[in-house]
């Protein structure tokens, strides 16, 4: 039986959303997250060699970002889709089999290395692929979901690691991890993809790469859409990090806290899921987002209490919309051919920006209480709000 025009996109639609939510869902349901820190510690390692593990992870993924978005626009992206989680799956698996100081770098590598292909390829593949349907109007809200998807696998994954850790220790979720990634993988291969590839020497990754970063140079649409990505991502993105030691700081029994960051957590779902009726604000509804958000965090975070986090719940909301409709602007404004490229470099943008976050958050929480941190850090917020109103302002004058 033949299907009927109108029925064929919303078919395609279906299985592409599908697909996409169950790919979020299990790439963060990880039961290693909570405990693998406490890996490395029973493993005898002191906290030097773990912090150079974590700065190892991430100079890994800064190294491979733009790369790999590149790759991703020069080769088929549902195949680096697949071949990350089986990337991390290894190296999880290193780490429960033969648990050391070796072992543990080399599955850091390759867990960054399988992020890093997916960085970027995700984002241009739904896109693409919605487009094929002639659904990309939907794209905020897909994206939408499949953050909240994520969220949702992570929220699970904290709440099974306990009883799993204590009925068989780190090789029983070491092993669920694993297998998790294998799901993903197996999960990524059934995505749908339409993009004719490149087939000639001269649409290599390096040209893609260089093709690409010349669009960013010679296009301030482009440039502004990709510079917004960092602006709104990373500053919250590193303060999520510091959210239990703000929570600890409102007095709250410690078995609390997990609680509280759970409703946090709530919050970004909540805006993760209003993208799609969110995606009509301009660059002004945008700029009264963040401007909100940011004072919903400062606010918050200085009254210490209760309320307070219920605040930053709320913020944490906004920050999550507002990075869901940055990456719309992004998507809408760049082209086909180099759209892993380009968003890899945003993605780039956001981990250097976060890491440079850390850095400030480490000096300022030397002297500043975790809630004056937090108010200090949604200046930022304020300034983007701004730079957006001039820029509106600036296109609107003749």
């Amino acid at each position: 039986m033949t299907l009927s025009p109108a029925r064929v996109p919303t078919t395609g639609v279906r299985r592409l959303t599908r697909t996409l939510y169950g790919y979020a869902f299990l790439d963060d349901f990880v039961l290693l997250y909570p405990v693998y820190a406490l890996l490395f510690a029973d493993t005898g390692l002191s906290l030097w060699q773990i912090s150079s593990l974590f700065a190892l992870w991430s100079i890994t993924g800064v190294v491979l970002e733009v790369p790999s978005g590149a790759w991703a626009d020069a080769v088929s992206r549902r195949r680096l889709l697949w071949i990350g989680p089986l990337l991390t799956a290894a190296g999880f698996a290193l780490w429960v089999a033969v648990p050391s100081y070796g072992a543990f770098a080399v599955g850091f590598l390759l867990w960054g290395a399988g992020g890093a292909l997916g960085s970027g390829a995700l984002e241009a593949l739904v896109y693409d692929e919605l487009d094929h349907l002639g659904a990309v109007g939907r794209y905020a809200r897909v994206m939408g979901r499949a953050r909240a998807a994520r969220l949702a696998g992570t929220v699970a994954s904290l709440g099974l690691a306990g009883p799993v850790f204590a009925e068989g220790g780190y090789a029983a979720v070491g092993a669920a991890s694993v297998l998790a990634c294998v799901l993903t993988a197996l999960t990524a291969t059934r995505f749908p993809e339409h993009r004719a590839r490149p087939e000639t020497a001269d649409d290599s990754w390096a040209t893609t790469l260089r093709t690409g970063l010349a669009e960013v140079r010679g296009d301030r649409a482009v440039r502004g859409a990709l510079l917004l990505v960092p602006a709104v991502a990373a500053v919250w993105g590193a303060l999520d990090e510091y959210t239990p030691l703000l929570v600890r700081d409102i007095g709250v029994a410690e078995a609390t806290v997990p609680y509280l960051i759970m409703l946090i957590w709530a919050g970004a779902t909540v805006g993760s899921l209003l993208a799609g009726p969110a995606e009509r604000l301009g660059a002004a509804g945008l700029a009264a987002l963040l401007a909100g958000a940011a004072l919903a965090l400062a606010v918050g975070a200085a009254s210490r209490s209760l309320a307070g986090i219920a605040l930053v719940s709320l913020a944490f909301a906004g920050f999550q919309l507002a990075e869901v409709l940055a990456d719309v602007r992004l998507q809408h404004r760049i082209d086909d051919s180099r759209r892993a490229t380009l968003t890899s470099v945003a993605s780039l943008g956001t981990e250097l920006a976060t890491v440079a976050t850390f850095g400030v958050y480490a000096q300022l929480g030397a002297h500043l209480a975790h809630g004056t941190v937090f108010t200090v850090l949604a200046v930022p917020y304020l300034v983007t709000a701004l730079a957006l109103v001039r820029a509106r302002a600036a296109r609107a004058r003749p």
